[in-house]
């Protein structure tokens, strides 16, 4: 059973994205189809042979906690090994550093195989990624001596360190204390952090975790936070470090990997290094936590791709009735793929899963150019991509906890069972809106900061890139509807915009109560462009009447489908966003 498309992911990154442009930057010019293709293929034979056949058996026997270490799937540690051993963990990286300067969007698009293939398994490494990355962007070169090579190579196991029990998302409110030694750059660390991915396990040798904490007489609140590196073993000589493990967290899904309780310093005995200066440690954090957003809706479009492919494999094997108006008994029941509402289900998924993932990777090309390119371009990409950031993490993640609903949904009582892929799916999508800030933090953040940042230069970036599109579809008749379609929704949403921005000043509260939906809101408009992206690329190809009609006919019918059926819920999200009653200020805690 397929968990993704590989002709889709192909179609995305080199017929829409057009990804070898990528080349003609001097940071990726020893690139070439033929590279970018074997990365696929790489990624693809990985995940077919290592992770996919494992994937059942990770979430039916989750890490357990025994004598003070976490026990995972013993396959992890040759998973691990081969990720290392094959140079995905750095592949990103410099040359010079032992990376192979792979473009991001590709590493994204093998991630992406990765997670359909099995989610849990893909977590290890690419934590490890962005722990590695923010050593050796931020920390000095006796550091990244000191921790990246064998973080590189799998032996080693990098964590992001934040949440405490009494400051999740409120990161200003952290109690995690760093004491100064005798020595320049080394600190006690004491305190506790809860719900750390991979905080602890058994198929690496050492945990590297990257930790916020606050040095004794610090500013209080985020300006007196700073970024320590705290093994879980002293090096080189391997001693404990007085990082202990509390306690295992017992998960809905993606049990694969391990959720740890950390106890820091319990005996006084605890070493954390200084990475970059004191008391910049948000800023330097928010780098792993912006790259890992992008990641997370990507995890997210992934299992919700599996799911999509395994409810429809379900579909095509599954006779259940017939057609409406045949009455005849005799006559044989037909695949339920055949019905008119299994097709609005699958049509459901795919325009959904498909849509998230060409904003995903084109994101991900966005970053590329932020990082690597220069002038004007470059700026550019990099206020979209800041503007773009909350809607790419969280449009995926609830939606795809809706379509992997409608998966389990497809296959009836049979999805409600073990039996089938589909119920893990759901079980592991539900975690994604709330991974990496909540759907209503990053509301706030889009509408609090990213639509009036540098007085709302990133908001109108956003609104010239849809209108380039709306522009290029007007002038193919094929779909000139859909182009001015959009055009309509966008000149709402931009009135709808006004609104809110008169309510700022006024009253900060009522502007923000609704981020939430003015998130949502945006993420259609935002997939509906995708889309329209898409038909365009499709429509040339229909043009120039290519042999392949199937697959560009699916996507004009998902181009369809999105338009008809998700992107006409703009008008009652808009209508309550324009409203003036606040019935969520007015409510009382006791009248609950």
């Amino acid at each position: 059973m397929p968990f993704y498309s590989k002709r889709d992911l192909e179609f995305q990154l080199f017929e829409n994205l057009q990804i070898l442009e990528l080349t003609q930057l001097n940071y990726f010019e020893d690139h070439s189809n033929e590279t970018f293709h074997m990365v696929l293929e790489a990624a693809e034979k990985i995940a077919e042979n290592s992770l996919h056949p494992l994937l059942t058996e990770m979430d039916r026997n989750e890490p357990q906690l025994v004598n003070g270490k976490i026990q995972v799937h013993k396959g992890m540690k040759k998973i691990i090994q081969q990720f290392g051993a094959d140079g995905w963990i750095n592949a990103t990286f410099p040359y010079v550093e032992g990376g192979q300067q792979l473009p991001n969007t590709l590493h994204m698009a093998a991630g992406f195989i990765f997670q359909a293939a099995n989610y849990s398994a893909s977590v290890y490494p690419f934590l490890t990624t962005g722990a590695a990355n923010l050593i050796r962007t931020f920390g000095g070169k006796n550091l990244i001596d000191k921790f990246t090579p064998n973080m590189y190579s799998g032996k080693w196991q990098g964590t992001m360190a934040l949440t405490e029990p009494d400051a999740g998302s409120s990161l200003s409110d952290l109690s995690t204390m760093a004491i100064p030694t005798e020595i320049e750059g080394v600190y006690k660390i004491k305190g506790q952090k809860i719900y750390i991915s991979c905080g602890d396990h058994d198929a690496c040798e050492n945990i590297i975790h990257l930790m916020l904490a606050r040095i004794k007489g610090a500013p209080v609140g985020v300006k007196g936070i700073s970024l320590f590196i705290v093994p879980q073993k002293r090096v080189p000589d391997g001693r404990p470090n007085d990082v202990l493990t509390e306690g295992i967290y017992h998960k809905m899904g993606y049990k694969g990997a391990p959720i740890a309780h950390l106890m820091i310093g319990s005996n006084d005995a605890c070493e954390g290094f200084l990475v970059g200066e004191a008391n910049k440690g948000l800023a330097y954090m928010f780098q792993m936590m912006n790259e890992a957003r992008v990641g997370v809706g990507m995890n997210a479009a992934a299992i919700g791709t599996a799911a999509y492919y395994a409810s429809l494999a379900y579909a095509k094997e599954r006779p259940q009735g017939r057609k409406i108006g045949d009455k005849d008994p005799s006559q044989p029941q037909i695949p339920i793929i055949q019905h008119a509402d299994v097709k609005r289900m699958l049509l459901f998924q795919k325009s959904i899963t498909e849509g998230a993932l060409s904003l995903l990777l084109y994101c991900s090309k966005l970053g590329d150019i932020a990082h690597v390119g220069d002038g004007k371009e470059k700026e550019e990409a990099f206020l979209l991509l800041d503007f773009l950031t909350p809607i790419a993490k969280s449009y995926p993640s609830e939606m795809c906890c809706l379509t992997t609903s409608t998966a389990v949904q497809v296959l009836g009582g049979a999805g409600y069972t073990t039996d089938f892929p589909v119920e893990q799916y759901y079980r592991e999508a539900r975690i994604h809106p709330i991974h990496e800030g909540t759907t209503g933090i990053h509301g706030m953040d889009l509408l609090g900061r990213k639509a009036t940042m540098q007085e709302g230069k990133a908001l109108k970036l956003f609104v010239r890139e849809i209108s380039k599109t709306i522009l290029q579809a007007k002038d193919m008749p094929a779909i000139t509807s859909h182009g001015e379609k959009l055009e309509k929704y966008l000149q709402r949403a931009q009135q709808t915009v006004g609104y809110l921005f008169t309510k700022a000043g006024k009253n900060p509260e009522a502007y923000l109560a609704d981020a939430t939906l003015f998130l949502e809101y945006t993420g259609i408009l935002t997939i509906a462009w995708q889309w329209l992206k898409q038909g365009i690329t499709v429509q040339k190809q229909l043009d120039k009447g290519v042999a392949e009609t199937s697959f560009y006919q699916g996507k004009i019918i998902c181009l369809r489908y999105f338009f008809e059926y998700e992107l006409v819920k703009m008008d009652g999200l808009g209508k309550r966003l324009m409203a003036a009653d606040m019935p969520t200020l007015d409510m009382q805690d006791d009248w609950f």
